[in-house]
């Protein structure tokens, strides 16, 4: 327990920030939409239709109806899961080689636990670090939608987005983990695991500006929660099946690399 409390007071600023961050990305992103209405004449799917085909795909023209305020939500909700991605998989790196990367393993040594006490403390705090964060990008969420939705329904799908963001940050915190346990260097498999994320989100926009190679949004879980199919139907039920047995795989991971690998001091 003093480890877990100790985590949660170690991350405490560096949540604040990134809540931060992100009420100032939702925010942004939802006035946006609010300025397109303020202009009369204005119609923001026609807007949409002139820019190239390319960049259609990606911003769900055809698919989403830009004048709703959840469906506008939900071409912002890219940028949205790729910050929580980011903040679980760095947070997930971090949390388990902190000691190794401060030379403060010492700390871990003298005290009367096992190394899997250690990473259960560790991953129960990283994971209460995620819910907070996501309980807040929810309640953002719903008060900006709800403010500018001119009585279309939100709730539902607000609460749906929500639980893929969640879930796909989860995915990659545990991604972190494992890469922090795989490998000793902890600058190392921070970058791996970065670059990870990066390859996999990109992977994701050149589905959706394709449009033609959806089969292989099982290489890229940023496919697996994608706001389109989650509103519009059509989802596809084995992703989060996919998604919670890779999360639980890397867990596991975690906790075997972890506990036979020599710390670095």
């Amino acid at each position: 327990m003093n480890i877990y409390l100790r985590e949660l007071k170690a991350h405490m600023k560096p949540l604040i920030i990134w809540t931060a961050s992100m009420a100032l990305l939702i925010m942004g992103g939802m006035a946006k939409y609010s300025a397109t209405l303020g202009i009369e004449g204005m119609n923001m799917n026609d807007l949409m239709k002139t820019m190239p085909k390319s960049l259609q795909n990606i911003f769900g023209v055809g698919v989403f109806d830009l004048s709703i305020a959840l469906e506008y939500y939900a071409v912002l909700y890219m940028y949205i899961v790729l910050v929580a991605a980011v903040h679980g998989v760095m947070l997930g790196a971090g949390i388990i080689a902190k000691e190794e990367r401060d030379r403060t393993v010492e700390y871990l040594m003298v005290k009367p636990v096992s190394r899997q006490s250690i990473i259960t403390s560790k991953l129960l705090a990283a994971l209460t670090n995620v819910a907070v964060f996501n309980g807040f990008i929810y309640a953002a969420s719903f008060a900006m939608i709800g403010y500018y939705s001119e009585g279309h329904p939100y709730a539902a799908g607000v609460l749906k987005l929500s639980l893929g963001c969640f879930a796909l940050e989860i995915f990659f915190l545990a991604m972190g983990a494992f890469f922090a346990a795989l490998i000793s260097r902890s600058k190392l498999s921070s970058a791996v695991s970065t670059g990870i994320l990066l390859l996999t989100f990109m992977l994701a926009v050149i589905i959706d500006i394709s449009g033609n190679y959806d089969y292989l949004g099982y290489l890229s879980p940023f496919k697996y929660f994608d706001a389109g199919k989650i509103l519009k139907g059509g989802y596809n039920y084995a992703y989060p099946v996919l998604a919670a047995l890779l999360t639980v795989s890397f867990i596991s991971a975690t906790y075997y690399f972890y506990k036979r690998r020599d710390l670095r001091i």
